[in-house]
């Protein structure tokens, strides 16, 4: 299913910010996964919380290129029906 492109990307973010449902994109390599306390108190204690992200991706050649190398990525996207399944 494709969307038109009516709401640029930088709103749609702001939106899902405004909504409290993201936080701030921000770089994982060089900021850090963010966790609350209890979940660093979960790691520290044995324990395994899943911290879901999102990527983001530059255009859709970056897209391509990342799920073609990272499978969870594609598997992960079909068992939440975002896709019909790999192709």
């Amino acid at each position: 299913m494709k969307y038109n492109n009516s709401v640029e990307f930088i709103e749609w973010i702001q939106f899902g910010y405004d909504q409290g449902w993201i936080g701030p994109p921000i770089c994982d390599t060089h900021d850090g996964t963010p966790i609350s306390e209890s979940e660093f108190a979960q790691f520290e204690d044995g324990g395994d919380p899943c911290v879901h992200i999102l990527r983001l991706y530059e255009d859709a050649e970056t897209k391509e290129e990342v799920e073609r190398d990272h499978s969870p990525s594609v598997w992960r996207a079909s068992n939440q029906g975002l896709v019909d399944g790999p192709a």
